[in-house]
């Protein structure tokens, strides 16, 4: 990546917004039906950067959530920034590494940072990360619904050009529903299924029967911390194990590929700690010759956009959780959002930045609060 010339933060803006789903997403982890979002503006040197937070509105899916992820921005992460005097992303992580955790947090603040850097030096995001590619090929998840509308649903978004769809599924819901979606829609597009770490060792059996339907994969099959667990689950079937939530640093990733915890890895930036950890995350990965797919967490088009550029690297080879955007949102924060391609991939923004603009007037519409913090 090539050293940019920097910016003066002089204010950082901290605004939550509340946006609607389409459609509420059911997992064993909960169910949302909208998002309550974390987003933070850097403004200097005459250029402004926008960062959105993922962390979700209760604990229920991660120990981070958006009041949290706001509190600790507002009274530990800011003043920290400030007082380090950051002028680049890459010093960030750096800058805010005294406040343990709080990944979702300092990844916000670093994509703002980054963000601002990048449009004050009229540089892309996806070049300066590396990308190969101008468009990448996506897949869309499905949450657990009636068997007979999660038919309809899946078929609607294959219909749509979705080559790849994913379902989530826990105890008492998941070879049922897989055997359904093979038997009505067939073999012929790609199906995974998540987990979000709902079972145990002691369901080798339900993953037996899933091994027979063909699927793509199965992501995070067990608790993040089951290492040892998914490596022996590794061995006992043949359909690629893939770990999610259990990748939240280098260390960990280093543990999962020497014990053979995963065939395919997912990388989610908010949950690394920003996409400059997931960019050497990736090359990680290239380097271990595993595979890649870039994972989601229902984003607006401010983080949709930066998801796309780091998909756009070389070792992401397999479809992503980005989407397009009204699979969540009537209407998005941002003017040109994230639109599926008739191939079944979304193209790449190439301005500066993250390439996207904020739609100021949809912006206010949504937001609940905002917060000024100067230095």
């Amino acid at each position: 990546m090539t050293e940019l010339p920097g910016i003066d933060v002089e204010t950082v803006e901290l605004r939550r917004i509340e946006l609607p789903l389409v459609t509420p997403f059911r997992t064993s982890a909960g169910t949302w039906s909208e998002r309550d979002v974390l987003l933070v503006r850097v403004l200097g040197d005459g250029v402004e950067g926008w960062g959105e937070c993922v962390a979700p509105g209760d604990p229920s899916y991660s120990p981070e959530y958006t009041a949290g992820a706001h509190a600790v921005a507002r009274d530990h992460l800011l003043p920290r920034l400030f007082a380090a005097g950051v002028r680049h992303a890459a010093d960030v992580a750096g800058a805010l590494e005294g406040v343990r955790g709080h990944a979702m947090a300092k990844a916000a603040i670093e994509a703002a940072v980054l963000d601002a850097e990048l449009r004050a030096a009229g540089r892309g995001l996806a070049e300066h990360l590396g990308a190969a590619r101008d468009r990448v090929p996506v897949g869309v998840a499905v949450g657990m619904l009636p068997l007979d509308e999660l038919v309809a649903t899946v078929a609607r978004h294959l219909d749509e050009g979705y080559a790849r769809v994913k379902v989530k599924v826990g105890p008492g819901w998941d070879v049922e529903p897989c055997r359904r979606l093979r038997a009505e829609l067939g073999d012929g597009f790609g199906l995974q299924v998540d987990a979000n770490g709902a079972y145990g060792l002691g369901d080798l059996d339900t993953f037996r029967a899933l091994d027979d339907l063909g699927l793509l994969l199965i992501e995070q099959p067990f608790p993040e911390h089951r290492l040892l667990d998914h490596a022996e689950l590794a061995t006992a079937i043949d359909t690629p194990v893939c770990l999610d939530e259990s990748i939240v640093d280098q260390d960990v990733l280093d543990d999962v590929l020497r014990l053979g915890a995963a065939d395919v890895v997912a990388i989610k930036p908010g949950r690394v700690g920003g996409h400059l950890a997931g960019r050497r995350m990736h090359d990680r990965c290239v380097a271990a010759g595993v595979p890649l797919w870039h994972g989601g967490m229902l984003e607006t088009g401010i983080g949709r956009a930066a998801n796309l550029a780091l998909a756009a690297l070389p070792g992401f080879t397999l479809p992503g959780d980005i989407s397009a955007a009204d699979r969540y949102w009537r209407q998005d924060i941002v003017t040109e959002p994230a639109v599926l391609e008739a191939d079944g991939t979304i193209r790449v923004p190439s301005g500066p930045g993250t390439g996207v603009e904020v739609d100021l007037a949809v912006l206010e519409s949504v937001t609940t609060s905002v917060e000024l913090h100067r230095r």
